[in-house]
């Protein structure tokens, strides 16, 4: 897919961003979910305008497929560590993406969460894959970009990380996925943005290749970013969650790359799966449930999770003994959003 810069620059966003926080009225996540087909060119008939599964409150929107390609081949990523990270912060999004296809961990799992991204398949039949593996790191703490990136310079960091030989080109299996440590800034950020996913512009990086990047809030604007885990002050009565690994702006960041992750596998180069008309614009498979992480969430109420003898407020169960709080994703088999926590 060839972008002409010049045309991006007009676009109200670049990219395809995402938040955590389930939004009252503005942004992709805003709308409500009519129809979705679970295949080209199949209408699924399900009207779900009362279902409290999902998050959204506008535009009848049909979720199908676009004949692009999903990430069916096992999946490599490659991660960037964008700034000076803490290895004790890095531990748990690092085991949350190995427990992605590490079949060990009791249920609720963060495999079984996988399972339901890998529903998805392209025209040929291929499924997302179930294999995820965290191919390649590469540590940039000295911030050689600077400490406020503009969303064209995250590709950049992914440019320099090539051309020094710290991560491999992987065409048709890597993925890249850019974490910025505390107290870098990155264009729209806290503002319209926690994270977003696109592809690589040849003429910058020389390939074009999925990547996603997500920021670490907690400094920043946990209560955007970081929700349930911080709340806006606005939302009186509504107590914040502990989180499961002990850091607010970690584990909002898990949340917010699985919601990318997912949707780099089932749409990385924004022509296979979203709603909408305008690939520029599109509503993907965590859009729809922005907020939900587990029964009878939407609303802005996140739906019954567990917690563990501190308090602390889970839905999935990972490697090392990690546990996650994670929102679900739209499930083409149950036609709403779904998470291995579900209680149905």
């Amino acid at each position: 897919m060839i972008c002409n810069l010049s045309f991006l620059f007009l676009l109200p966003t670049l990219l395809l961003a995402a938040s955590p926080f389930p939004h009252g009225g503005k942004g992709k996540a805003d709308m409500q979910v009519a129809r979705m087909s679970s295949k080209p060119g199949e209408d699924s008939g399900g009207l779900l305008s009362s279902s409290k599964r999902y998050e959204g409150s506008s535009d009848l929107v049909h979720l199908r497929y676009h004949m692009g390609p999903v990430l069916s081949s096992p999946i490599n990523l490659y991660l960037i560590w964008y700034g000076p990270w803490p290895a004790a912060l890095q531990a748990p999004l690092r085991d949350f993406l190995l427990s992605l296809s590490d079949p060990a961990p009791p249920p609720p799992s963060a495999a079984q969460w996988w399972s339901t991204v890998s529903i998805y398949s392209d025209q040929t039949g291929a499924n997302v894959s179930r294999r995820v593996a965290v191919a390649a790191e590469a540590h940039l703490p000295g911030l050689p970009r600077g400490a406020s990136l503009s969303r064209l310079a995250v590709q950049l960091v992914i440019a320099d990380a090539l051309a020094a030989g710290s991560l491999p080109v992987d065409h048709g299996r890597g993925a890249y996925l850019v974490l910025t440590a505390p107290g870098v800034t990155v264009q729209d950020f806290c503002r319209a943005a926690c994270g977003f996913h696109y592809f690589t512009f040849p003429s910058l990086v020389g390939h074009t290749l999925p990547y996603a990047w997500v920021g670490h809030s907690g400094v920043q604007c946990p209560d955007l970013c970081a929700y349930p885990f911080a709340v806006p002050t606005y939302m009186a009565g509504v107590g914040a969650m502990r989180p499961p690994n002990g850091d607010v702006g970690v584990d909002g960041m898990v949340s917010v790359l699985a919601h990318e992750l997912a949707e780099l596998a089932t749409n990385p180069l924004i022509n296979a799966w979203y709603a909408g008309e305008d690939p520029t614009a599109p509503t993907e498979i965590a859009d729809l449930c922005e907020g939900v992480y587990g029964s009878g969430g939407g609303g802005g109420y996140t739906g019954q999770v567990s917690k563990d003898e501190l308090g602390r407020s889970f839905n999935l169960n990972g490697r090392n003994g990690r546990r996650f709080l994670v929102q679900w994703v739209w499930s083409p088999v149950v036609k709403a959003c779904r998470g291995p926590n579900a209680l149905d």
